[in-house]
């Protein structure tokens, strides 16, 4: 496995399908990063030579990708919820942010359900 910016990527996949397993690069930005490095998209990760890895190394690391990439996503979601916006209270009760509805499914955000049994009313 080919280590690229501390994120072992696949030998057996083409280069931008590899490159998707870092957080912050899909298949397109894969692709992009491919052609910036000048190396074949349709390329296999076991086939490239070292200087074709740290060509790739050196274009990637002009994205901001893994941990940068997911402290700023949650420092935004932590100052829409200091803000008090609409989505920033959604997020702080844990609720579809979207405009999603949530009467029925929802289930995902919303937990498993809270059912509540009825107590049997003896009929005389």
């Amino acid at each position: 496995m080919a280590r690229i910016l501390g994120v072992d990527i696949p030998n057996n996949k083409k280069v931008p399908y590899s490159l998707s397993h870092i957080f912050g690069i899909g298949i397109q930005t894969g692709t992009v990063i491919c052609q910036e490095a000048n190396i074949d998209p349709d390329k296999k990760v076991s086939d490239l030579t070292p200087q074709e890895i740290s060509a790739i190394r050196e274009v990637a690391s002009k994205y901001k990708i893994e941990g940068e990439l997911r402290r700023e996503i949650s420092q935004n979601i932590k100052r829409l919820m200091e803000i008090g916006s609409y989505r920033g209270i959604r997020h702080r009760r844990g609720l579809p942010t979207r405009g999603q509805r949530t009467k029925t499914n929802a289930r995902t955000r919303k937990g498993p359900r809270k059912t509540v049994a009825n107590k049997k009313v003896e009929s005389k």
